[in-house]
């Protein structure tokens, strides 16, 4: 539902736009539809956005927004992260209200995943 003066889309850069539809595919269960060969579109994950081919990366150190993810099972999601090619960034730690990890993309794009569940009780 567009929301007047709500955030709508979000939009990533991406190097191998074929890697990252493999990759989110896997992890998440993602599906996405192609606009072309440098643009491709994903829906109905929390919040819509798309892929557009660029040589830059999104990063924290770089000053970039954080999307971050939920998880039932933090550890289960980072094996899938990293089986499906993803790397991690900063290994799980607890915080006031939870714990997470962040993770690159195999494009090099920063995320976090949080879970409202302490590391060690998962």
């Amino acid at each position: 539902m567009n929301e007047h003066e709500k955030i709508n889309y979000v939009e990533f850069p991406a190097k191998d736009i074929a890697a990252t539809k493999d990759f989110f595919t896997k992890v998440f269960g993602w599906s996405f539809e192609d606009y072309g060969p440098d643009y491709v579109a994903f829906s109905n994950e929390g919040l819509d956005g798309g892929f557009y081919k660029s040589d830059l990366v999104a990063a924290i150190k770089t000053g970039s927004t954080l999307i971050v993810f939920y998880s039932k099972d933090l550890e289960k999601t980072q094996t899938k992260i990293e089986a499906a090619g993803g790397s991690i960034l900063r290994a799980i730690f607890s915080f006031p209200g939870g714990s997470r990890f962040h993770f690159a993309d195999p494009n090099g794009n920063e995320y976090a995943v949080w879970s409202d569940k302490n590391e060690n009780n998962n």
